[in-house]
């Protein structure tokens, strides 16, 4: 049995599952260095426990990161080979960068700031974080210079057969990287903001479910202190403070996901069109864009797809920035395809028994047409919802609702889903090549690679599936490990970060004696229930 088809579902399995940790991480570490920065300039207790609680979730998701990303470096060597050789010259530019410039800051800085407590003075202790959470980001270009490069090969010329980088700022400024990279982060931005926003939720709902938060007549919060460690009016503002940061946060993020999502659709509809084509089921050239299409499942035939909905001029818009050029569907690109790229695979000892089946073009348009809308679904809906909260909680706590709660804290999830359908659709609406081709009559046209002749050669079928096996059973444990800790941790909210405030006395939290934890007489609060930040508490 063919092993390409079984290397695929490993590749995506293990990559899929190791870009739900990517973007929490993006997200949450910088988050955490602007909360230890407000920490450091106000002195309030309250964003010193917003850092140590929020560090706490993003260290667990950190390592869980690192953990799973090795295994995709691995999978180039042990189960494509051949792509390794094709591309190694030109990988292997943005890999170093990324593992010496990106991931070694990174865990060097992150290493310092977790140990550097009270060891290091406060502004190196700041910068750490920073560097951190910087490198982080860093980390995620390299990667997706590399990434892109699959997508749009540039800066390189074909010698004996393999291409050779002869513009590494080319490649390095790659158009489509650029794009993508802009698209990636904000994407990762939302998904942080929908975890503060979500887990703070829950906490304020559990402070109004066990009576320790009351709402006067008017509907305003009067926080209160309860049992248990950390349970203090301090508490209150960690939660309501990071509910509305991750808000705001999550709202923002999704405008700019589709700013640069429309940026990065109008880059594929010229570098990839079948990908798009597809991703609409436009499978005749034209202006509309279809809402809603259904078709046999798993089906790459257009007789099979039938649009439900269509709204005219708007495929043009997303393609051309305007409403009236057509667009090319599938049934006219698929014979340009063909013609230019063959309709059978080459008969190369590289293909195996592969060597001579038709190529299919089209790639399965049920992946590419509902991963495109359920990312743009799923991200709509978390902004959405994230902004009807922050009008919900203007008041400065939540509802008394716990069907609300259940949802705040599922909508976590949204964002997750929103990337990872993204990617999807990306890696899945490339094929049949794993390197697509530059359509640039300028460009390097000659440089693509189809997938079937990136596999192994050496490895079975057997082989593969039992990694396969493997790999995803060590992620499955990885997984609950993972949930449960995060799990743990957030359920024991602050105190599970800080058990150090079982022994803080109440005047720790009121150092100046007026009244607040800021530290500072000179910020009092505007005599409408809010601090100088605007906040209610």
């Amino acid at each position: 049995m063919d092993p390409l088809e079984i290397a695929r579902w490993q590749f995506g399995i293990t990559t899929v599952y190791h870009f739900l940790m990517v973007p929490l991480t993006i997200g949450l570490g910088l988050s955490v260095a602007v909360m230890q920065t407000l920490w450091h300039r106000t002195g309030a207790e309250h964003y010193l426990r917003m850092t140590k609680f929020w560090g706490k979730i993003f260290l667990i998701n950190f390592i869980m990161g690192v953990a799973t990303g090795l295994v995709q470096e691995f999978q180039f060597g042990l189960a494509w080979s051949e792509y390794s050789r094709f591309v190694g010259d030109v990988f292997g530019a943005p890999l170093a960068m990324e593992a010496l410039l990106a991931f070694f800051v990174e865990s060097t800085f992150l290493g310092l700031w977790i140990f550097g407590w009270k060891r290091l003075p406060p502004r190196i202790h700041l910068a750490c974080i920073w560097a951190a959470s910087l490198a982080t980001i860093g980390s995620a270009y390299f990667i997706i210079v590399a990434n892109s490069w699959m997508q749009h090969p540039v800066g390189v010329q074909m010698v004996d057969g393999r291409p050779r980088m002869t513009d590494v700022v080319a490649v390095l400024t790659n158009n489509t990287a650029l794009v993508a990279f802009a698209h990636t982060i904000v994407g990762a931005f939302a998904v942080g903001g929908a975890m503060l926003f979500g887990v703070s939720w829950y906490h304020l709902w559990r402070r109004r479910k066990d009576g320790i938060d009351t709402v006067d007549a008017k509907g305003f919060v009067i926080p209160g202190a309860g049992k248990g460690v950390g349970r203090d009016v301090i508490e209150h503002k960690v939660w309501f403070r990071s509910l509305v940061i991750g808000g705001w946060v999550a709202v923002a993020a999704f405008a700019g996901t589709a700013i640069t999502g429309d940026v990065q659709g109008k880059l594929m509809f010229q570098q990839q069109p079948m990908k798009m084509a597809a991703a609409e089921a436009a499978c005749q050239s034209g202006t509309s864009f279809s809402v809603f299409s259904v078709g046999q499942l798993g089906s790459r035939d257009c007789s099979n797809m039938v649009a439900v909905f269509e709204v005219p001029g708007v495929l043009s818009f997303l393609a051309n920035a305007d409403f009236t050029t057509p667009v090319k569907g599938v049934n006219e690109l698929l014979p340009q395809y063909q013609q230019k790229y063959g309709t059978n695979l080459p008969n190369d000892p590289m293909y195996g028994e592969r060597a001579g089946q038709p190529i299919q073009y089209v790639p399965v348009m049920e992946v590419t047409y509902w991963g495109f809308r359920l990312m743009i679904t799923f991200g709509a809906l978390s902004a959405l919802a994230c902004f009807i909260g922050l009008l919900i909680t203007r008041k400065g706590t939540v509802p008394l609702s716990k069907p609300l709660m259940v949802s705040a804290v599922l909508g976590i999830l949204a964002p997750f889903g929103a990337n990872s359908a993204g990617w999807i659709f990306t890696e899945m609406g490339r094929q049949p090549f794993v390197v697509a081709p530059n359509p640039d009559p300028s460009g390097v046209d000659q440089v693509f690679m189809f997938t079937a002749a990136a596999v192994s050669p050496g490895v079975s079928f057997g082989e593969v599936l039992t990694s396969l096996i493997v790999l995803t059973s060590v992620y499955a444990v990885l997984a609950v490990v993972e949930v449960g800790l995060l799990v743990k941790f957030i359920r024991g909210g602050v105190a599970s970060a800080m058990p150090e405030l079982a022994h803080t006395t109440p005047s720790d939290d009121d150092a100046d004696g007026d009244g607040d934890d800021t530290g500072s007489p000179d910020r009092p609060d505007d005599g409408k229930g809010r601090d100088v930040l605007g906040f209610a508490y």
